[in-house]
């Protein structure tokens, strides 16, 4: 048994969760109603429903549930302050783009058992052992608590007396995704019900649980190499380490760590081997996952200058929804910088009241107040990541606002905020993200060079976004009706909030030729993402050397009023660092953007390859075949199998029928994609044993996406998950990809077996 496990039922807090509590679950000022909630006795799953639904009631696993904030920590519980006081609310924060949910509890008391009681039982559900997790040794009933095989037991038991009959189990099969023939099922539900009462009780469940997930294709795989059929010797484990999986010198070492790690039988154990169990514990383990758990580390050189990293950013970071009428919202910010965003962008309007306010000018989206937005990131800028935050500032204020903004960044940020040079010296080139760590760089508009002293006030041109409409193709006329008016009688920049900025001064792009004899490193330039095309396709090697020196930024088109993205690998190709996507919109921009700042920590910061970083390079994404070194490689992907994948289609009876797309995303010479054939009814276990083959030119730019859609001769295919990361992050030998969701949250347990190869190509 395990003793956390029977303490966290015991624990007081998580009794009164169980017990049940009756809390006001609020979305504004005008809806405010009462629901009771619940822990079930699983531990892992929140119940709750009204007193006035009758029998239908919600359920959402902890799993769901990211962190808890106490008190008014949200805009909704904010501005009901006077009403409820801060020692009675809180907020559960989901995972992904789903909203949060803000309650009341009816003392402070009960409000501080659930915020504790709901902190302990997420905190018991990640460190869950991996063979918890994954049901594969001695089955008790607390070993078995995996939220997603009890949640499938839960609904399957329709009259909830803790037992599965045949009909119920037949239930289950076709929401675990899976067609079987009753004749099969009913003789693996006869195998499992050891006491022949026509009914599975839990650990009968389990086992027939694990009759159903025996995975065959990882059977055959254990025997190629087992001497005995039984177990894998040391020296059979090494072997598969060194031939199958790539490891070369260091499997010896790695066999007998994985023994130590996985092997769930103590007698196996003690005989240096792996059993079966232990061994598909290994392959669906984080050292088992394509994505190299090393470069998952931060692990990259982070004293170069900034220009030489791409860099995690944002667009419009305020917005959740839509750029015409969407919410404006802190959330917004909070989730972006959990991401590990290292590039937020604030558009300030002049407020009413004389406090700026911040939302998407001359649109219907909603505003919130500059302070509120520079109070957010002083309290989450550091939480995902130490390095350096760039706040991209949009101004539109008048001189007096201006003066207010500057005085709210400097007394809210305080010393965080960076005001001077870090030694006083005019910089030759950009400071480090390690000498940078715990700042915020204001970028904006700067009356004069660092260091520099002038005094008068700067007769300023217009924002960076407005700036650039005119050479932007896909633009809408310039957002501001009064931008003309703007650009005749020039913009005052208040001096106050000029001597804010120190290394990233906005200036207006003036071609390469100048920026190669006059400009300054700590001078940077925004573009639309139509005119950063046109410059990569006509000068791309130009673009390249540009951005070894001095920071670009990029931003979506002006026609994209849906808060759409653009394809940010066609910028990364010329080594433009901030590259600002909406990252309220899930998809494949942001898939890509995530795949690439999966690594190294996911501090928000990628070192370029070093044919970017080199100010002669002579590197073009157009021909990476002059690139000195060049040498190609071949990507070899089987796609074996997938395990448990989510349905997605809620009707009565429909099943999957999934297909595996590989995408490469790189220089335009590696834009490629193949497929396998579809699966027919079957999201459960489908086997494809299908070979995909891909040529990769420039491989330190290249990302792979996996996507698995449910296919559909008469419509379009749905999308069922995804999984992307950088080239040089896979691991080669026999892997699985745990698949994300459209929101790029974990799904578990679903993934993909496949067994990679990568190899010089001859």
């Amino acid at each position: 048994m395990d003793p956390e496990g029977s303490r966290i039922q015991d624990d007081p807090d998580v009794r009164v969760m169980m017990a049940g509590s009756t809390l006001r679950k609020v979305k504004s000022k005008s809806w405010k109603k009462p629901r009771h909630f619940r822990l079930l006795e699983d531990g892992l799953t929140f119940w709750y429903k009204s007193r006035w639904a009758g029998r239908s009631h919600s359920t959402f696993s902890v799993t769901e549930v990211e962190a808890v904030r106490e008190g008014h920590q949200s805009e909704v519980l904010l501005s009901l302050a006077e009403e409820f006081p801060a020692d009675v609310c809180f907020t559960l924060v989901f995972r992904g783009r789903q909203g949060n949910l803000d309650l009341v509890a009816e003392s402070p008391e009960e409000a501080k058992a659930w915020i504790q009681g709901v902190r302990k039982v997420i905190h018991k559900a990640q460190t869950m052992d991996a063979k918890e997790r994954l049901d594969q040794y001695p089955f008790t009933v607390v070993h078995f608590r995996v939220w997603w095989v009890w949640d499938w037991f839960q609904k399957a038991d329709k009259n909830k007396d803790g037992k599965m009959n045949f009909k119920e189990v037949r239930t289950l099969l076709k929401m675990m995704n899976v067609e079987m023939n009753e004749e099969h099922a009913l003789r693996l539900f006869t195998m499992a019900d050891k006491s022949e009462s026509g009914s599975l009780e839990i650990e009968q469940f389990v086992h027939f649980y694990k009759i159903l997930t025996q995975r065959d294709e990882v059977w055959k795989v254990f025997q190629d190499y087992s001497g005995d059929g039984e177990k894998l010797l040391l020296d059979e484990l090494e072997s598969f380490l060194s031939i199958e999986q790539q490891e070369g010198e260091q499997s010896s070492r790695r066999a007998q760590e994985l023994i130590d790690r996985y092997e769930p039988s103590e007698t196996a154990k003690k005989q240096s081997a792996m059993s079966l169990d232990g061994f598909q514990i290994y392959l669906c383990s984080r050292e088992g996952s394509v994505f190299n758990p090393e470069h998952r580390e931060l692990h990259q050189d982070m004293n170069q200058p900034l220009s030489h990293y791409f860099i995690s950013s944002s667009h419009n970071t305020y917005l959740l929804e839509d750029q015409l009428r969407g919410q404006s919202s802190l959330e917004a910010y909070i989730q972006a910088l959990k991401r590990g965003c290292r590039c937020v962008e604030v558009d300030c309007w002049d407020g009413s009241d004389g406090e700026p306010v911040v939302y998407h000018g001359h649109t219907l989206t909603s505003k919130i107040l500059f302070r509120d937005v520079i109070s957010t990131l002083k309290e989450y800028a550091f939480k995902a990541s130490d390095f350096p935050v760039i706040l991209s500032l949009e101004n539109h204020c008048c001189l007096e606002q201006q003066t207010v903004m500057a005085q709210h960044l400097s007394q809210i940020l305080g010393d965080v905020l960076l005001t001077s040079l870090l030694d006083g010296q005019v910089p030759q080139q950009l400071p480090s993200p390690q000498e940078l760590r715990g700042k915020v760089l204001l970028k904006a508009k700067k009356i004069n060079g660092p260091g520099d002293c002038v005094d008068e006030t700067l007769m300023d041109e217009v924002s960076d976004e407005e700036e650039t409409a005119n050479d932007d193709a896909e633009s809408l006329p310039t957002e501001d009706p009064s931008a003309e008016c703007l650009k005749k009688s020039k913009c005052k920049l208040s001096r106050e909030l000029s001597d804010l900025v120190v290394y990233c001064k906005s200036v207006h792009f003036q071609g390469f030729e100048h920026a190669r004899s006059q400009a300054k490193c700590y001078e940077m330039s925004s573009f639309s993402e139509s005119k950063a095309k046109k410059l990569a396709k006509d000068a791309g090697t130009d673009f390249v050397q540009y951005n070894t020196r001095q920071l670009t930024r990029i931003y979506p088109g002006g026609r994209r009023t849906d808060s759409s993205n653009y394809n940010p690998q066609e910028m990364w190709n010329v080594g433009c660092q901030i590259v600002a996507l909406n990252f309220q919109t899930a998809g494949l921009e942001m898939d890509l953007n995530d795949g690439l700042f999966g690594q190294n920590g996911c501090c928000g910061y990628v070192l370029k390859p070093d044919f970017m970083r080199d100010a002669n390079t002579q590197f073009g994404p157009e021909k990476p075949k002059e690139l000195r070194g060049y040498k190609p490689l071949r990507l070899s992907i089987q796609v074996i199998s997938g395990q448990q994948l989510p349905k997605v289609n809620q009707k009565e009876g429909s099943i999957v029928d999934p297909l595996v797309r590989v995408e490469i995303y790189g220089v335009p010479q590696d834009q490629a994609k193949e497929e396998t054939s579809h699966i027919n009814n079957n999201g459960f276990n489908p086997v494809w044993n299908e070979t995909l083959n891909f040529v990769i030119h420039a491989p330190d730019l290249a990302l792979v996406r996996f996507e698995v859609e449910d296919y559909d001769k008469a419509s379009r295919n749905d999308f069922i998950g995804q999984f992307t990361l950088p080239f040089t992050c896979i691991q080669a030998g026999y892997r699985h990809i745990h698949l994300l969701s459209k929101d790029g949250t974990a799904i578990p347990p679903s993934s993909l077996f496949v067994n990679i190869s990568i190899s010089e190509l001859e």
